[in-house]
């Protein structure tokens, strides 16, 4: 009954909105504008009633705050993205934003921790990226043996096979190195499709486009925040690809916390907006493909 009533009590807290501190009534006098107040904040100048003397502990959170790390917003934005993610962010379209930090900077921000932790920031000193890479550039040299030595195909053929697997493996070092806009380019696209899915829920009834997207960016940088995890640790490639495979599946529970549907018509709206989606998505690669090689190794496509 213990256990029942905590795990109650655990859900009535999710679908709580986060509670602002009350106002203090304590008497101030701004140190930088000298204006006298009542109140947590001046309301001239917007400085804290707790600006006091500098400490080790102030100067380390200024310093935090120079990355978005030091607001209190960013803790509690990942807490509830990992805790309650779509009450989150239904509490965020619906007005309070100064309570979380925003998306898109945070967004970038996480890109950059897993950019740095790829390139070495994790427990064992490894540079994740230019092994991944080097992975990569490995599998495409070896498939452009078999090519190669497959004696079934014609030189035409095998000439094709092998300018393909140069293509592919151009437009994956492209994609890498323009990773943040791809993914938002991505998200955006599947806005779209799963907006005019649930534009009508439940919980938010005449649900805007733009608010979709915001929705899909904070789901996002939920995303980031579990996938990091593989990479501070060091997983391998093989295991981390099944461990993000898991937290793609996570995607449902912030979907459906955020429309209001059950679990059921949220799934089945999920995988009618990914066929668009993975069709836009296919055709975007090919577009992409054919426009590195075409402007930087058009040389490819001149093989014999």
């Amino acid at each position: 009954m213990e256990v029942k009533d905590r795990y109650r009590r655990f859900g009535e807290w999710k679908q709580r909105s986060h509670q602002v501190a009350p106002l203090s009534d304590e008497a101030h006098e701004c140190a930088t504008c000298g204006t006298h107040y009542e109140g947590n904040y001046c309301p001239r100048c917007g400085q804290s009633a707790r600006i006091g003397r500098y400490s080790f502990k102030k100067a380390l959170l200024l310093f935090l705050d120079v990355w978005g790390v030091g607001n209190r917003g960013m803790f509690r934005s990942i807490r509830d993205l990992i805790l309650r993610p779509g009450y989150m962010i239904r509490d965020y379209l619906q007005g309070m934003q100064m309570a979380y930090f925003p998306p898109f900077k945070m967004l970038f921000l996480l890109c950059t921790l897993s950019f740095l932790i790829d390139s070495g920031l994790n427990i064992q000193g490894i540079n994740r990226y230019k092994l991944y890479m080097e992975q990569e550039k490995e599998y495409a040299e070896q498939k452009k043996a078999e090519a190669q030595n497959n004696k079934t195909l014609t030189e035409a053929s095998r000439a094709t096979k092998m300018a393909v697997q140069d293509m592919m493996y151009l437009a994956e070092e492209k994609i890498k190195e323009y990773y943040q806009f791809v993914m938002l380019g991505s998200l955006l696209v599947f806005s779209l499709p799963l907006w005019l899915l649930i534009r009508r829920c439940p919980a938010i009834p005449d649900l805007r486009l733009s608010e979709c997207f915001v929705s899909m960016v904070y789901i996002t940088n939920m995303i980031l925040i579990y996938s990091l995890i593989p990479s501070l640790l060091c997983f391998s490639f093989k295991a981390e690809s099944r461990f993000d495979l898991l937290v793609l599946l996570l995607a449902v529970i912030p979907i459906k916390q955020l429309s209001g549907y059950s679990y059921w018509n949220t799934i089945w709206r999920l995988l009618l907006a990914l066929i668009p989606f993975v069709f836009i998505l296919f055709l975007s690669y090919l577009a992409a493909v054919l426009y590195i090689v075409l402007t930087e190794h058009p040389e490819i496509l001149l093989q014999e």
